[in-house]
């Protein structure tokens, strides 16, 4: 499929094309993700995306910040998303992982980054929109 051209998704109402780059830290941005718990913290990540209904992309975990690119239902939405994700890691990355535990108070901050990717530039959108009543 060429670059320009969008695959989009769709529920019962929505024709959609939504996706997010995500980016969270561990508390104090502690380097805690170490190998071991970035590839559990990965297989909890897609479990909870596909529970969902949404596409993990792309994905990758450093020691103090996690990189996520997926694409969710907006009727889901990217925030109900986020704090499943960030709420089941934490209980289960510190039941396996008991260290953690006495490392942190909690495992994630409250506050994440997010930012819309994709689609077609914000210029070429408004003049799409400045055009509709000259047609």
């Amino acid at each position: 499929m060429p670059r320009y051209m969008v695959e989009y998704k769709s529920n019962n109402n929505v024709v959609y094309s939504c996706k997010y780059h995500v980016i969270w830290c561990p508390k104090y941005r502690r380097p805690v993700l170490v190998p071991e718990v970035a590839e559990r913290l990965k297989q909890i990540i897609r479990t909870v995306a596909e529970e969902c209904g949404a596409e993990v992309i792309e994905l990758e975990v450093m020691p103090d910040h996690v990189h996520l690119l997926v694409e969710v239902d907006p009727q889901f939405g990217i925030h109900k998303l986020v704090r499943k994700i960030t709420g089941r890691s934490s209980r289960l990355l510190r039941d396996e992982f008991r260290w953690l535990r006495s490392r942190l108070p909690t495992l994630w901050t409250n506050s994440y980054f997010v930012a819309t990717v994709g689609g077609a530039p914000l210029a070429v959108i408004k003049q799409y929109i400045e055009q509709q009543k000259r047609v």
